[in-house]
């Protein structure tokens, strides 16, 4: 039975990577996969979904108000995918995350969400709570604090790097706006370590030390 999957952590977790390989483990074995991802989140481009350690893939970009189930039911009549991937889940509406609900128990299609559980204030988004309620299977993707702690909050950086509370849920942005940090030091509003020290040292320079 195909099953709804919800991968979620704060940034940087390396969850597009894992969306990508898992969808290269597929079309390696000559069964198609279909990548979807938010219109609006246009950091590797419209409709492409990009890692931080340089791999991407194209996709079909989705608006808040397509109807998802009647897209992809079209797309696998014509292509009978072996699975959906989706990515920046958390910009799925509750309506979406019903569709794609559907998408599983209709077509036995399985669908794998990838997303943020919650923004810079603490809450969570919209299609983030929907995924939580009713998806089948929940995974917690790791990342760290800068403390070494597990990272579970997102913290929003203005200009001059500085932590800001208040402003709009959705506002696209990379290292430059966000970092991921534990409970304790996102309420705090410390950063630490955060920011990297060795940006640009390669894993030669390390171990010619």
């Amino acid at each position: 039975m195909a099953k709804l999957y919800f991968s979620y952590s704060a940034m940087n977790a390396g969850k597009s990577t894992l969306l990508l390989q898992a969808s290269h483990n597929y079309r390696e074995r000559g069964m198609p996969t279909l990548l979807m991802t938010a219109s609006f989140d246009d950091r590797a481009g419209v409709g492409r979904i990009g890692s931080r350690i340089g791999i991407n893939d194209s996709a079909y970009a989705f608006h808040p108000t397509d109807d998802l189930y009647a897209r992809i039911r079209g797309l696998h009549e014509a292509h009978q995918f072996a699975c959906v991937f989706v990515d920046e889940a958390q910009f799925l509406s509750p309506e979406q995350v019903w569709q794609l609900g559907s998408i599983v128990d209709e077509l036995n299609l399985p669908v794998m969400c990838y997303g943020l559980r919650t923004d810079f204030q603490g809450q969570l988004f919209p299609g983030s709570q929907a995924l939580l309620a009713v998806a089948d299977t929940l995974r917690e993707v790791r990342t760290i604090c800068w403390c070494g702690g597990k990272a579970s909050m997102v913290a929003r950086l203005n200009e001059q790097g500085d932590i800001v509370r208040d402003g709009d849920q959705v506002e696209i942005g990379g290292n430059d706006k966000y970092v991921s940090l534990c409970r304790r030091h996102w309420r705090a509003g410390d950063l630490g370590l955060a920011k990297p020290f060795a940006e640009g040292l390669r894993q030669d320079d390390l171990l010619d030390q």
